[in-house]
């Protein structure tokens, strides 16, 4: 998720044009990454999904992997990083891309504009809810990570031995504290007297803050720590060298946590966008929004590490399938952490609700506060 600005660029080497390039025969898939590709997280699970698409018969992959994001883009800012940005989106077309994915989120201009002087491409970006602002042939979608973090919490509920567990949150957005608060009733499903410890870094990226804030929850006497990170390596890691359990989130992260990695929350665009694909090669135009999550295997678990006690994988096991049966998480009644009442009694809120993505609150059980 993002909403950053990065300092190194590499932009992909294609001409800046207004038109096509010679179409090569079969399908080309043009991605853009707004971070390091190889993130460990957001960035990767994108570059995952696209990398299989180029398995497909007949489809080739062009991209333009490190590029910068302007942090606000209603500002009209017209500099190096964003004209970049533009000029990577003119090269992909240029080199001939029949759709382009990119990872920014939420109303994108330049991807709105790229729509407009493209209007037959369809260009797709993540967003929590529908784009309000649709030129083109402009979509989005969502995968309901929130169920893959509830599904951490149930694991991570018997993996506490201090009922002390920690999530490193990058801002708090909607997004990011609905995760927060389904990894706390995962946990409490599980462990009736676990508590969640958030802190929030202000940004999706930073080492060492997000080191440090790791370090702090640790501290504190966190257990297992989890985090809401564009890269969540140094969570995970730091963690490791700590000797604390982990819990991933958007990328399978246990190739860095030999010893303490529990399960991790992981975007699996891979069934979308090839869906994607399929739907553009046969002629048919894309829905303007698709979201979905374990359910339409959008979203899946980490495989289990050694972290995971046989009881937590058992716990988490049943937790899944009752995701892909579409079992709610959020029913009333339930308080947030400062006494107000915030689902009633006998309310659910199905995984597609839009007020669990406005979710502006966070719940009794969890330690921390809004910035």
């Amino acid at each position: 998720m993002k909403r950053r600005t990065l300092l190194a660029a590499a932009v992909l080497a294609s001409p800046l044009v207004p038109g096509r390039a010679a179409r090569a025969a079969g399908f080309t898939v043009g991605s853009v990454y707004i971070g390091p590709r190889l993130d460990w997280g957001w960035n990767q699970s994108h570059a995952a999904a696209v990398a299989e698409l180029a398995r497909l018969p007949g489809v080739r992959l062009v991209e333009a992997p490190y590029l910068p994001e302007s942090t606000d883009y209603g500002s009209g800012r017209d500099d190096a990083e964003t004209r970049a940005y533009a000029r990577a989106l003119d090269g992909l077309i240029g080199a001939g891309a029949d759709i382009v994915f990119s990872t920014a989120f939420d109303n994108d201009p330049f991807l709105r504009t790229a729509a407009q002087r493209y209007p037959g491409i369809p260009f797709r970006q993540a967003s929590l809810l529908p784009l309000k602002e649709r030129p083109g042939r402009l979509g989005s979608q969502n995968a309901l990570i929130h169920e893959g973090h509830y599904v951490n919490g149930v694991a991570a509920g018997l993996s506490t031995r201090t009922n002390r567990l920690g999530f490193v949150a990058g801002l708090p957005l909607g997004a990011v504290l609905l995760n927060v608060n389904a990894f706390l009733l995962g946990a409490r499903r599980t462990n009736p007297q676990a508590r969640v410890h958030v802190t929030f870094t202000g940004g999706w990226e930073d080492a060492t803050r997000d080191a440090a804030a790791t370090n702090a929850l640790i501290d504190a006497g966190c257990d297992v720590v989890t985090c809401h990170l564009d890269a969540p390596a140094p969570v995970i890691a730091t963690a490791e060298s700590r000797g604390v359990r982990s819990c991933g989130h958007a990328f399978d992260q246990a190739p860095l946590a030999p010893r303490g990695y529990v399960t991790g929350a992981d975007y699996h665009w891979t069934a979308m966008f090839r869906g994607f694909v399929e739907t553009c090669r046969g002629g048919s135009a894309l829905p303007d929004f698709v979201t979905g999550g374990y359910d339409k295997d959008y979203v899946r678990s980490s495989p289990f590490g050694a972290g995971a006690s046989p009881e937590a994988i058992a716990a988490a096991t049943r937790a899944i399938a009752a995701m892909k049966e579409g079992q709610p998480i959020f029913t009333g009644p339930l308080d947030d952490n400062r006494g107000r009442r915030v689902l009633a009694a006998g309310t659910t809120l199905g995984a597609t609700a839009e007020a669990l993505q406005r979710t502006d609150y966070l719940l009794d059980g969890v330690v921390g506060s809004l910035p």
